[in-house]
Formats: C-alpha cells, structure tokens, sequence
C-alpha cells in the first residue's frame, strides 16, 4: 500500500505556497497555466503535488505515469533573477538538488545530463551502464505578461520512491525503495526535496546565474555520471548525432564534447540539447 502525503508536515521554508491535488494529467501543465491566469496566486517559490499524475510530460513530449502515491511528482514556480543565457541551468540543478536528497537516505545517486538522476545497480543497460533511472526532470519556461518581471520556470521532477519492479514502466527504472532507501517516506522526501531546490537556486542567484562562481558547477561535476564517459548524443529536432568523450560543461550549462570519429576527431561541440546514451 502506498502512502499518502501527510499535508500537515509540509511547511517547507523559503516557500511561499506548496498545494497538493489527488490527481493531475501534468502537474507542469496545470502550474504554467495556473501562472499565466493568475500570477500573483503563485509567487516564487512555490509548488504543485499530485498524488497521481496520468498523463506526465518528459523531453520531446513523451509520455508517462506511475501509480498513486507511489513517487512524488511536483512541479516547483520559480522566477531566477539571472540573464536568461543562463536559464539551461535550471534542471541541471534540480538534479543536483534531487542527489542531495536521496544521497540523505545513505544511497549514492548521479546526475545524466541533463535532466535525469541515477542510481546504480548490479548490471548494465544500453545508454545507462551500471545505473537504473530514479528521476526525471523538465524545465518549461513561462513569459512574464508585461515583461517587467522575469520570466516564470515551472520546474517538473519525478522521483520514483516506493515502486516495485512491477509497478516501473521500463526495465531502465528503479526506485529509492528498489535501491534499498531506508524507510522511503514520501513526505519526508518531499520536504527535504523542496529544501534543496530552493537552496541551490538562492546560490545561483546569488552568484548572477554563474554557476561556477556559486560553486554548483564543481559540485555538479563531482556527481556527474556523464562527464569523462564516451557517449552518443542524438540531437534534437533530427540534426545528427555527436559521439565522443563528454569533457566539460560550458557557462549555459550546455554539454561540451569532444569528438573521437571522423573528419571532426579531436574538435569540441557543443550539445545544448538532445537525448545522451553512455557508451562505456
């Protein structure tokens, strides 16, 4: 049986507003449009939760769902004073965010750039190694009406917490119960997930969008399951492919690879997004 959120335990500092419905087709999809009748309904910091979300949104408009009460799926309104070059930034943090939470419960999590969180396991999938899936992350931007604000990001994640392995939609998926997290309270999880969000997002604030100035570049870095790896990126929109060892990342947040095959062996590209397959 899976637990319900215990609503009286989620007062969560820093945040202005943290709502819970029973059901959402897309806790992103109703936040943005939430923001976009409303404004000041939300102010930044705040948060949707959806006990069960039936039709979650992911990169490239796919598709997912999980059972009731069994992960946490949330959308978090912020509104980063920093220059919009730097708004890449923002699942790439969230990760971080996501890792720091779970690294709580004793679990050793990763960031794949650059929007999943992994955790490992005991045998290697295509595209993840010796990981398994626990998390992922879509940053949608919502434009101020009268431009005299900066822009709303409607942050989603979804964490798998208390899933069995018959309950997970791909065999690349795992979940915090799965990895052994002891005693997976969604609430609990819930709150500390909040907690780090909006400390790493006041860090990069802080620092004017500059994530190495904050520190959450060398940070991100060090949980990073991604960079020094050979991988394979599958551009978006169909424009090709790019493999290579992934060195670094750029000030936008963008990947930075240096390829090892063909006429463009040994020159860097920049990936600013698409879908990212470790090669070994």
């Amino acid at each position: 049986m899976h637990q319900s959120l215990y609503l009286d335990r989620l007062a969560v500092p820093g945040f202005a507003r943290v709502e819970v419905v029973e059901t959402s087709p897309s806790t992103n999809t109703e936040l943005a449009a939430a923001v976009r009748a409303d404004p000041a309904a939300w102010p930044a910091p705040s948060a949707l939760v959806a006990e069960h979300q039936t039709a979650g949104r992911g990169r490239a408009g796919r598709s997912w769902e999980t059972p009731a009460r069994a992960g946490l799926t949330v959308s978090v309104l912020l509104r980063p004073r920093v220059p919009p070059g730097a708004l890449g930034w923002l699942p790439l943090l969230a990760g971080l965010a996501v890792v720091r939470t779970v690294s709580d419960g004793g679990v050793t999590a990763a960031v794949k750039w650059p929007n999943d969180v992994l955790l490992p396991a005991v045998d290697t999938v295509a595209g993840l190694g010796l990981y398994r899936k626990v998390a992922g992350i879509l940053a949608e931007v919502v434009p101020a009406a009268d431009g005299t604000e900066p822009s709303a990001v409607v942050l989603g994640i979804g964490l798998n917490v208390s899933q069995s392995a018959q309950e997970l939609p791909v065999p690349t998926a795992t979940s915090l119960a799965l990895a052994g997290y002891p005693r997976p309270d969604r609430t609990d999880v819930l709150v500390r997930l909040l907690g780090e969000v909006h400390a790493v997002v006041r860090r990069w604030e802080r620092a004017d969008g500059d994530a190495a100035a904050a520190g959450l570049l060398a940070e991100y870095t060090a949980v990073s399951a991604t960079l020094g790896t050979r991988v394979r990126a599958e551009l978006a929109g169909g424009a090709g492919v790019v493999e290579g060892e992934a060195v670094g990342l750029d000030g936008s947040g963008a990947l930075v690879v240096r390829q090892d095959a063909g006429p463009a062996a040994g020159q860097e590209r920049t990936v600013t997004a698409g879908d990212v397959w470790h090669l070994r």
